[in-house]
């Protein structure tokens, strides 16, 4: 019997300690298009990211799509206020992405095109199949990308890159997205997801609480002025001080041993 969940949960173990999660996209005969059941599913999920044995989140697709964006057969059938409950939890929940405080990589395997790039640009880093296909293209179907598209391509790409793309309704490859700094990287189809497994890895390596500091340190302070951004990069160094880990990196330099992080 076929599993008829829409978001499957893998773990997996990491070397150095903690765990993986990766949510994959299991609508593909859909091109894992977000239907109402698939975004409570993936509502669900996020939940269980709240974790410091966690190290890394993955986000990728079954099938030859990454995701389609907004199921658009179920989404004729929906009156309008029904639409914008629908598109007011997407954007709710791709904040919730964006904001989680353990890095998040998206394996475009893939298509990602509307909602499906809208929620790769929440993530912290991307990597795309050479022959994926991305696209914010919703002008072409009368409306605009509604989950944060309009925001947060321009500060990926630049102005003139996202009105193209989104004028226009123009798609490029991985290769193309690869070359303006879309995707962290373009690889073929088949080592999407090994690479993306790769990065999380060498995120495990090192200390837990650290990541997830620098990493609010980073997000938090793209959008404020240097003396501002300074200030967060203190404040959250004050917060790794008294751990246990940063004892444990001391040690382990001194006694010219690997580090053994436990997110304490």
């Amino acid at each position: 019997m076929s599993d008829t969940r829409s978001i499957l949960i893998e773990r997996t173990a990491m070397p150095t300690g903690g765990e993986a999660i990766t949510l994959c996209f299991n609508r593909p005969e859909a091109r894992n298009a977000i239907s109402m059941q698939m975004l409570a599913e993936l509502e669900a999920a996020i939940d269980l990211c709240d974790d410091l044995s966690i190290r890394a989140l993955i986000i990728t697709g079954q099938g030859p799509a990454f995701c389609a964006g907004a199921d658009l057969k179920e989404r004729a059938g929906m009156a309008p206020d029904v639409v914008r409950s629908f598109l007011e939890r997407t954007g709710a929940l791709f904040q919730r992405i964006e904001s989680l405080p353990l890095p998040v990589i998206a394996a475009l395997n893939g298509s990602a095109l509307g909602g499906g790039l809208e929620l790769a640009l929440c993530c912290d880093m991307r990597i795309a199949s050479e022959e994926a296909t991305l696209g914010l293209t919703e002008t072409s179907l009368g409306i605009i990308p509604g989950a944060g598209g309009t925001q947060r391509l321009s500060r990926a790409i630049g102005l003139e890159r996202a009105r193209e793309m989104i004028l226009c309704a123009s798609r490029i490859s991985g290769r193309q997205a690869a070359a303006w700094g879309l995707v962290l990287e373009a690889v073929p189809p088949h080592a999407v997801r090994e690479r993306a497994l790769g990065l999380a890895q060498a995120i495990a390596k090192n200390a837990p609480i650290a990541v997830r500091e620098a990493k609010r340190a980073i997000n938090g302070g793209y959008d404020l002025t240097l003396k501002e951004g300074l200030r967060l990069e203190r404040e959250a160094y004050e917060i790794t001080i008294p751990t246990r880990d940063r004892t444990e990196a001391l040690a382990a330099f001194r006694e010219k041993r690997s580090p053994e992080f436990r997110g304490e």
